[in-house]
């Protein structure tokens, strides 16, 4: 779960508290809709919650324990992970 780059980003953004996808998406640089989803499969995980207010909805991590897997992760990781993500974003060319 939080292999995926783009989740492990939106976590890191919510360690400072609660945050509207209105405020994750600039940061993360990927679409509203994607945000949404990466959310959706977090709070299927049971990492974030959410709670609606109006016209927006505000996530949250639901254990702040989290915090400690994802400090403990090596820069290794960190670096594969990392080219994970612009190799998706970046599609190889074909011959």
């Amino acid at each position: 779960m939080l292999s995926d780059p783009y989740r492990l980003q939106i976590v890191q953004l919510l360690r400072d508290g609660e945050k509207c996808v209105c405020e994750t998406v600039p940061n993360v640089v990927i679409m509203q809709p994607v945000v949404s989803r990466h959310l959706k499969i977090l709070k299927d995980f049971g990492i974030v919650r959410d709670r609606k207010e109006r016209n927006r909805r505000f996530y949250s991590i639901v254990d702040r324990g989290i915090f400690n897997v994802i400090d403990a992760i090596t820069s290794e990781l960190l670096e594969s992970l990392s080219k994970r993500m612009i190799k998706q974003r970046i599609p190889e060319e074909h011959p």
